[in-house]
């Protein structure tokens, strides 16, 4: 944007640029400044001020909207519709809002940078392990608010009451002594989280949006000088505060957000030579999300509508269900009226219970590699002995014909003759 910025007033024209939050204004105007943008033909500021000021501003020629999944919002549309003739450029790493408006409102067009797995190989994030817990996290508790994210409420009344010592037993299981910042839902459970980690002689502070910029800048410097390890916090370090030295991530809260859980996750991948960073799941966000460098189709999770994860998800994970009857490991969304696909008896999907106690794992892609081949050579095993008129699935289908070598399409025609498919 900088880049953009100067070479926009070397031609004598004007820019603005917005955003809004006061920490990354700051860093962006230095950065404007170490570009060599003119200052003179610059107007750079907080949505929230410049929207009440934008009747006396000078026109822009173009406006670079940073976070720009905020500027459906009437601040941001008061400045953007005031200057029709501007070029209008939207920044953003995650170009999803919760709900059905998307940005295909406001934009002609998306270009897609760098995958965060191509960045990665490059050297500029730092590689990462994914811890999360064995179970289901209870997403029957969790309702949603006006924001379209989980409510306070709902989120207190999902976390188990036992998980703020828990948090600091898999921190330091997990990454001992690594600076980590804490995600959470509620100044309450922040400062519960911190008192846990001074108490175990762990250094930590709590700072949330009631906190004074004073006592919050001093807490951010303690953190980056590592004067403290640990900085929990109530959504405030989620989009563009410069903290380069976060090698762990916890998270102790759910979010409905795919914007707030890749900048949940995303915060420790600073790149450093050497460097692994650590994600710590305590609310098994990744069973909705998947892995933060998964690959998503973004041309299409910017489209208006009811949006489903699979338009932002390659391969969020699987969830799976073991048959009382047969033993067959199946996929939970191969279960049908409640029957099993492979032996037709009734199959339990357990409900799932809050974790509370129990030691996280990784979620490692190699795991669910494992998983998925574990579920093929079960079905294979299951058709060895079957006649066709026999196979209940398209996956049993599909492990008949690899096992007899047919071509990959006999599955398919076979499985839609006998209604299996439409």
């Amino acid at each position: 944007m900088a880049e953009i910025a100067r070479r926009t007033t070397d031609k004598r024209n004007r820019v603005m640029f917005l955003i809004h939050r006061r920490e990354v204004l700051s860093q962006a105007i230095d950065s404007f400044k170490n570009q060599g943008v003119n200052s003179e033909l610059l107007t750079a500021g907080m949505v929230q001020t410049l929207t009440r000021r934008v009747n006396t501003m000078p026109t822009p020629d173009v406006i670079l909207v940073d976070e720009a999944h905020h500027a459906l919002a009437k601040s941001y549309q008061n400045i953007l519709n005031k200057f029709p003739e501007a070029v209008i450029l939207l920044f953003t790493a995650t170009p999803h809002r919760t709900g059905r408006i998307q940005l295909d409102q406001i934009a002609d067009d998306i270009i897609v940078g760098q995958s965060i797995h191509d960045l990665t190989e490059k050297g500029f994030l730092a590689p990462f392990r994914y811890f999360q817990p064995p179970g289901d996290f209870n997403e029957k508790m969790l309702k949603r608010g006006s924001t379209g994210d989980y409510t306070n409420e709902s989120m207190q009344e999902a976390m188990s009451t036992k998980i703020f010592g828990h948090i600091v037993k898999q921190y330091n299981r997990i990454a001992p002594g690594k600076q980590a910042v804490v995600y959470t839902y509620s100044i309450d459970s922040a400062i519960k989280i911190a008192n846990e980690f001074n108490a175990e002689g762990i250094s930590a502070i709590e700072v949330d949006g009631t906190t004074s910029k004073d006592r919050r800048d001093i807490a951010v410097k303690r953190f980056k000088n590592q004067e403290i390890k640990i900085l929990v916090n109530v959504n405030l370090f989620t989009e563009g505060v410069d903290l380069p030295n976060v090698d762990c991530v916890i998270m102790a809260r759910p979010t409905a957000s795919l914007a707030l859980y890749l900048q949940f996750s995303m915060r420790c991948l600073n790149p450093r030579k050497g460097k692994t960073a650590i994600i710590i799941d305590h609310a098994n966000n990744f069973k909705k999300f998947g892995y933060p460098d998964d690959d998503r189709d973004w041309k299409l999770a910017m489209k208006s509508g009811k949006q489903k994860s699979q338009t932002l998800l390659k391969d969020p994970g699987i969830s799976i269900v073991t048959c009382d009857y047969c033993f067959a490991v199946v996929k939970a969304s191969e279960v049908k009226d409640g029957k099993c696909p492979m032996c037709g008896k009734p199959i339990k999907v357990h409900e799932a219970k809050p974790v509370s106690d129990v030691d996280l794992v990784e979620a490692s892609k190699e795991r669910q590699r494992k998983i998925k081949a574990a579920i093929q050579d079960r079905v294979m095993t299951n058709v060895l002995n079957k006649k066709v008129g026999e196979l209940k699935s398209f996956a049993e289908l599909a492990a008949y014909g690899k096992l007899h070598g047919y071509k990959p399409g006999w599955a398919y025609f076979m499985a839609k003759k006998k209604g299996l498919v439409k």
